[in-house]
Parts: C-alpha cells; sequence; structure tokens
C-alpha cells in the first residue's frame, strides 16, 4: 500500500478496539480481565486445606537453594548415585536455578552417567553396540551423500565431531580394559 498525502490512520481508540475485538485489554486494569465466568450457582466440592499433607522426604532429596522446602508431593524413582550423584549434588546444592554452572553441572553429571552405563554394559552378556544403536548401518541405504550437500542441513557443521563423540567412550573404555589386563597379566 502506497504512502498516502494524508498520512497514517490513527490508532483506533481502546474503547473501539474492546468493542471490536474479543478479550481485548486482558492485561489492563483488573474489571476489564476475563479469563472466565464467574459463577456462584456450582455446587460446594468440600476441598478445603490449608496445605496439604507433606510426604516423608526419607533420604536426602535434591531441592533448589531458591526454595525453603520441598513441594508436598515429589518424585523418587531416580535417586541420585556414584560420581554422577555428587556431581549433581554438587550443582543443586551450590548454585542457583539462574546460574549457568548449574545446568552445566547438570549436563556433566548426566554424561557422567551415561558412560558409566555403557561402561557397566561391557560387563553384561549383552553389551551395547554402537554401530547398530546409532543408526550407521541405515546410512548405506539411504543415499548417505545426497542427502547432507546441498539441502542446507546446519548438522553438517558437527558432522566430523559425531564418530569422535558415539565411537570415542568406547574406544577410551577399551583401552582402559587392554591396560588392566596388561597390568593383571604382569
Amino acid at each position: 500500500m502506497p504512502y498516502k498525502a494524508e498520512g497514517p490512520e490513527l490508532a483506533p481508540s481502546e474503547e473501539e478496539l474492546r468493542d471490536r475485538i474479543p478479550g481485548w485489554g486482558a492485561d489492563l486494569a483488573p474489571e476489564h480481565r476475563r479469563t472466565w465466568q464467574q459463577r456462584d450457582d456450582l455446587p460446594d466440592t468440600g476441598a478445603r486445606w490449608e496445605f496439604p499433607e507433606r510426604q516423608d522426604e526419607g533420604p536426602r532429596r535434591e531441592k533448589s537453594i531458591e526454595h525453603s522446602m520441598l513441594p508436598p508431593v515429589f518424585g523418587t524413582a531416580q535417586p541420585l548415585h556414584g560420581v554422577s550423584g555428587a556431581i549433581r549434588r554438587v550443582a543443586y546444592d551450590r548454585f542457583s536455578e539462574t546460574k549457568n554452572t548449574r545446568w552445566l553441572l547438570l549436563v556433566l553429571g548426566d554424561r557422567v552417567d551415561a558412560v558409566t552405563a555403557h561402561a557397566r554394559s561391557l560387563l553384561t552378556r549383552r553389551p551395547d553396540d554402537p554401530i547398530t544403536l546409532t543408526g550407521v548401518m541405515a546410512e548405506a541405504d539411504h543415499r548417505p551423500i545426497a542427502s547432507r550437500f546441498g539441502r542446507g542441513r546446519l548438522d553438517l557443521r558437527h558432522a566430523w565431531l559425531d564418530p569422535i563423540v558415539v565411537v570415542g567412550p568406547w574406544v577410551l573404555a577399551g583401552a582402559l580394559v587392554v591396560a588392566a589386563a596388561r597390568r593383571v597379566l604382569r
């Protein structure tokens, strides 16, 4: 639309907007906030409590340092354990939720947990198989070169790093096993 010599049209007034757009101005004065209609004819539900009964905290639970207590109900499915648990405890005990250090420590704890899980799998009858679990074998059947180039894929920037991240822990675990076996045999 070209510019007109008369100038731009003025913005409509609040009353015009409120009449034209249902719910306009909900962030203005409280009397204009219509999120739902108030009803007084609903039956009494009997739901009355000051503070719900608290779940037994039992062993030490993690909570943010911003909060003085745990919520009344919380999950207990995955208690912290091992080195990864110690890293996560440091994150919960010392750093605020607003600090990047806290989140980086939580990610580090997750990665440590993943590496120890991979290492534990080597001691089982069916260890993890990094080749088939990553889908590398399917690459040959689905145009591996053509699907990567000329399509603007952003993951090409780190594609060289993927084999190191996926295979690196396995090579490291294998080297540790070989070194331990050599030490035992001497």
